[in-house]
């Protein structure tokens, strides 16, 4: 049974927010918590990011410049065995000499082929520089001839 003695107020006070510079009896009078003198006393005051007190900031110190693997990197066609199936006929050879001859890809590229898993019927000979797992096993399935080149 709930009578008035048992009632409790469940929601917090609520706690007004302290004024900052209302004089000595408030707590924070006078300097409003902030010091005396300086930079950080004054109104506006924003201290940027990386800022060192006039000091050279660290990342002006460091060098612009660095080593990236980008530049390094070779470029690679990546093709599915479904893409294959649309795009070449019975017989045909798969490697990056024919894939330029259909428009496929660009004619002055030294990317490496890999081919991807995918859905294959066309029965064709792929000369490619990697082959993903899925697609060897797909291969070997469908019993297709594949080679590794370097």
């Amino acid at each position: 049974m709930i009578t008035l003695s048992s009632l409790k107020n469940e929601q917090p006070k609520i706690k007004p927010k302290r004024r900052l510079g209302r004089g000595p009896g408030s707590k924070k009078g006078k300097t409003a918590a902030r010091g005396y003198n300086g930079y950080k006393s004054r109104s506006g005051s924003k201290k940027r990011y990386g800022y060192e007190g006039g000091q050279m900031r660290l990342f002006s110190k460091l060098p612009k410049k660095g080593f990236t693997r980008g530049k390094f990197l070779k470029p690679i066609i990546e093709l599915s065995l479904s893409r294959i199936n649309e795009i070449y006929k019975d017989g045909e050879v798969v490697n990056i000499a024919t894939l330029i001859e259909k428009n496929k890809a660009p004619k002055t590229t030294k990317a490496t082929l890999k081919i991807l898993d995918g859905e294959i019927d066309t029965k064709v000979s792929i000369e490619a520089h990697g082959f993903s797992k899925g697609a060897i096993k797909r291969l070997e399935e469908k019993k297709l001839t594949y080679k590794k080149l370097k």
